[in-house]
Formats: structure tokens, sequence, C-alpha cells
């Protein structure tokens, strides 16, 4: 007896795209004024990748951006560092740069981003626009309030980290407009970045990034921001104004306020509950990951003197990925 013929089962493949490489800046955003909404920008893909395989992203077109290597790059400017937005999370990590010596906290937090091979391919540029809410480039970003620069038809322009992220995986950029680089400001001597996730290279359930300026023995300005525990990364001001105008030298002065503001952003916050965790739980971490982010950048601050200008040590220092 002859068996009816049956249709192959459809393999989890993207939607039908046409595919172009961009050959410089320019060129891409040519392509992107030509097809609007219709095309994205492909980088290192890490995430675009699996979004198109689910049919999550439909473009018509998409432009590879990868073979630009002026926007690999990474130059002082001043007491700030300006990293072109297709540098890797694996360039980062290794901190080999001179640019980097001064942010040795991006390095720490480039090296928590999935497993080797993801930050090998992943980009900096692309895990910002991506903007997911647990991303630890968009918390860094939002502690040292970084400068996105994206380049536009109309030239270009700079967009503040805190207004750059609106929401579950929206961002300010327009369809027309490319993220070339990304400037942070002053160093980060003082900066922690803590997060809790289930498996080493998982996303993070809850994520807390701390900073600290501290001038004349006291600090002058602080900087909490949460991730994983609403639709895009946030800072939380009504902590960080409990931890500026404390001196060094009051310990337990920064005791209680650490507590404090730990507390707060767990109060100010309405997390969602899901299979990682209830709202409850991820309450709970948020007072856990804020404590041990502000503990561990008051401890930085007093080892090292910090001011606006100084430098924390070398990355490259420290024993290195494979």
């Amino acid at each position: 007896m002859r068996t009816p013929d049956r249709k192959p089962e459809p393999a989890m493949k993207p939607a039908p795209f046409d595919y172009v490489q961009a050959e410089s800046v320019e060129h891409a955003l040519t392509l992107l004024a030509e097809h609007g909404d219709e095309s994205k920008i492909l980088a290192g893909g890490q995430s675009l990748i699996p979004m198109l395989n689910l049919r999550l992203a439909r473009p018509c077109v998409l432009v590879d951006i990868g073979g630009l290597h002026e926007l690999r790059g990474a130059d002082e400017l001043g007491q700030g560092l300006q990293c072109g937005s297709l540098l890797t999370h694996h360039e980062l990590a290794l901190g080999r740069h001179p640019a980097l010596r001064g942010y040795r906290a991006l390095a720490d937090a480039a090296a928590l981003i999935g497993h080797y091979p993801i930050r090998t391919r992943g980009t900096l540029g692309g895990s910002v626009a991506h903007a997911d809410n647990a991303s630890e480039w968009c918390l860094m970003a939002l502690v040292l309030d970084a400068v996105i620069i994206a380049a536009g038809p109309g030239g270009m322009r700079e967009i503040p980290a805190a207004e750059f992220f609106l929401g579950f995986f929206t961002t300010a950029l327009r369809p027309d407009e490319l993220i070339i680089g990304i400037r942070f400001p002053r160093p980060a001597a003082a900066t922690r970045l803590e997060e809790f996730a289930r498996r080493s290279g998982d996303f993070a359930i809850v994520a807390a990034a701390a900073d600290l300026i501290v001038e004349s023995g006291a600090c002058r300005q602080a900087r909490v921001a949460l991730g994983g525990v609403a639709a895009s990364a946030v800072r939380v001001p009504a902590a960080e104004a409990v931890l500026e105008g404390l001196r060094l030298d009051d310990a337990r002065g920064w005791q209680a306020a650490i507590r404090e503001a730990a507390h707060i952003c767990s109060a100010r916050t309405d997390p969602p509950s899901d299979i990682h965790g209830s709202a409850a739980y991820r309450r709970r971490l948020t007072v856990v990951l804020t404590e041990r982010a502000l503990r561990r950048c008051l401890a930085e601050a007093v080892l090292t003197g910090t001011t606006t200008a100084a430098r924390a040590a070398p990355a490259a220092s420290r024993k290195e990925s494979p």
C-alpha cells in the first residue's frame, strides 16, 4: 500500500529578505533611507538572528555593517571615552586598548555577557540598540551618563542614555539612523555592575549598576540603575539622593544610606512575575544586588581616593579570557 505523500515539517527559518553588505556608513544610511521600517541593521547578529529565526522580526532588507572597520575603534576624549559601535564584548572585556584604562568597570561588565562565542560576535552598539531591559550595556550607559551617537540623513545626533531607552525593546533611534558610537564622558573608577542569573551566561533575572563620583572626600554624585525590573533599564533618583553628600570617612552613615537606597530601589519598582521569578523575588534580589554594587563602589572609592580625574588600574593587568 502506498503511503500518502507528506509535506516536510517547516524548519525554523527566517522569512525571506534581501541581504546587502554596506560599504560605508554613508552607504548604510542610504539603504536605511530607501527602505525605512522594512530594513534592519545586522552587526554581530547575536540578538537579531534569533529574532529572525523565530519570525519576531521580518525585515525585507538586511543591511550588514559588520565590515565597517571605522566603527571598531576606541578613543580618549579628555577624561572621557568614545567607543565605536562595532566593538565586540570580547574586545571590551580584554581592555587592551590604551583608551580603556580608566574604564575597568566596562571590562568587568563585558565579561558577564553570555558565553565566549557570543562575546566574540556581539557588539556594543547592537546591544544598546536592542535595548533589552537586563542588558549590561544599557545599565552601564545609564549609570555613566553615556551619550549615544547616531548618524542619519540629517547628520549626527547625540542622545543622552537617560533619553534613549523608551520601553520594551524600544529606543529613541529613528528607523533611518545608525548608532556609530557610544561616548562615556568620565572615568568609571568607582562603578560596579552586579547581576543574578540562573546559570552563567544566562540573561540576568535582576541586575543593579552603581556609580559614585567623590570629590574632597565626599560623594558629589551617585547613580543607581536597575535591569530586569521594568520594561527597560531604569535609574532610581530617589535612591541616589540618599547617598549624595556623604563623606567617605562616615562609615556608619554609608552603611545606613546603602541599606536605605537599596530598599528605595525595591519599593520604587514594579517588576513582573514570570517562570524565572515572582515580583516579590525580584524585589528581594533588587535589595541584595543594589547593596552589593554600592558597597563595592564605596570600597573602590576609598581604595583609590576617587576623584572625577582619577584613573583606575589598567584593565589589561587582569587575567584575560581565553
